[in-house]
């Protein structure tokens, strides 16, 4: 018998997906749990398992399409017969039963990660968008069942939000003009053209929208980090010894935790539908990952209540699983601040894009040989590593973040003294 395939749920509020790769063709046989396709999300690429085992017999969607979840994804013929509906996925909670079509959205009460969907409006849940452009309409106010989409197949995006009607924006966000619009670029020989799809596409879109949001500032300075490299210099080799590698960003994230008790609104988010700021009582650090995928941002939760090896362990996980793009949805949410190690290759200054909805990301850059002259007319050589912090200005004043990043360098410059108010 032939059975439909469907999108599984994806994780918390993820309502759909960009189909990135399909690693099956009609014919092939399948088994249980094998990947079928990598499908993209505003958080991951996600591969998606089948939970019978047969043959291919049909692929409903092509490259680049945006898939919705619940919706028949490949047809694949089984032996035996049906004695009770399939589900989606093994590893995907239990959707609502098949029909011989797709239920209609309006229907589905399905709760993922104690998220119900029934808490979308109706009139929303038939609109063909993704959760970050859900997300904006409703910072902005704007009532996108009201919207005809321009993306592919009536999808509504982000520029459908920016560009809809200024009267419709929420008193707590200012008017933001439309992504400059010029005129299609001409090729000429030897010019390539490919699709901007994937995590290029999600890191494009996911940037844009902070920039038009977020009135960014960035303050910068430096700190001598002699003491904090003869501290990790001195635990390198035990660490390597139970297969560790110790670099200077658990240090860092240490000294971050610690900056941010005594300054909460850098641990925070504005929440603008409501009107409120959120201060966060958890601390889970985003870390920027250089991938060949494009940027990735794996998150580790709790952090405060990790030691600097077990912080070591979790970055090198973690590293790992984002350049072999294996990361799981769960693995890159819920960050409450983000750090940029941009001196990891080389670097010695930037002005990082806050990951929204967060409001601040620490840049951490390069340690660098500095001459200074001494009293005693001696010439000193000071290792010396630049820090920039890029905050929120809705939230954030500069002389807030002046002594934010002057608190920070301090932890730094006397390791030995953070390590005694470790928590």
């Amino acid at each position: 018998m032939n059975i439909e395939i469907k999108l599984p749920e994806l994780g918390e509020g993820v309502s759909e997906g960009e189909l990135i790769k399909w690693l099956v063709k009609p014919g092939d046989s399948v088994k249980q749990d094998q990947a079928i396709a990598e499908v993209m999300t505003d958080k991951a690429t996600v591969e998606v398992p089948t939970p019978k085992a047969g043959t291919i017999k049909e692929l409903k969607y092509k490259i680049g399409d945006v898939i919705k979840v619940e919706t028949t994804m490949i047809l694949l013929e089984t032996s035996g017969t049906a004695s009770a509906p399939e589900k989606t996925a093994a590893a995907a909670p239990a959707p609502a039963p098949q029909k011989s079509a797709p239920a209609p959205m309006e229907s589905r009460q399905a709760s993922v990660g104690g998220a119900s969907f029934s808490s979308l409006p109706a009139a929303e849940l038939h609109v063909l968008a993704t959760p970050s452009t859900r997300r904006l309409a409703r910072e902005m106010n704007v009532d996108i069942s009201q919207l005809s989409g321009t993306g592919l197949a009536g999808r509504v995006t982000r520029e459908d939000i920016v560009k809809s009607n200024g009267s419709t924006l929420s008193p707590n966000l200012s008017p933001m003009s439309a992504p400059a619009q010029g005129p299609r670029i001409t090729s000429v020989a030897g010019d390539e053209r490919v699709p901007l799809r994937g995590v290029r596409k999600k890191i494009a879109e996911n940037l844009q929208m902070a920039k038009q949001i977020i009135p960014h500032f960035t303050l910068m300075d430096e700190v001598e980090v002699s003491e904090l490299i003869q501290v990790r210099e001195g635990v390198k080799a035990s660490a390597e010894k139970m297969g560790v590698k110790v670099t200077y960003l658990p240090f860092v994230i240490k000294a971050l935790i610690a900056t941010c008790r005594k300054f909460p609104q850098f641990n925070a988010s504005i929440d603008d539908a409501a009107g409120e700021i959120v201060y966060k009582k958890h601390f889970n650090i985003g870390f920027a990952a250089d991938t060949p995928q494009g940027l990735l941002v794996p998150v580790i939760k709790d952090a405060d209540q990790k030691t600097i090896l077990q912080l070591s362990q979790e970055i090198l996980s973690l590293s790992q699983k984002a350049r072999d793009g294996k990361l799981k949805p769960d693995e890159m949410k819920g960050a409450t601040i983000t750090i940029t190690n941009i001196g990891s290759v080389g670097g010695i200054l930037a002005t990082p894009i806050i990951n929204h909805p967060e409001v601040a990301i620490l840049g951490m850059y390069k340690i660098r040989d500095h001459l200074s002259l001494e009293a005693d007319g001696k010439i000193k050589v000071n290792k010396m590593m630049s820090f920039t912090i890029t905050a929120d200005h809705r939230l954030i004043d500069g002389a807030v973040a002046a002594n934010f990043l002057k608190d920070l360098l301090a932890k730094i410059q006397s390791p030995g003294r953070l390590m005694l108010e470790m928590i």
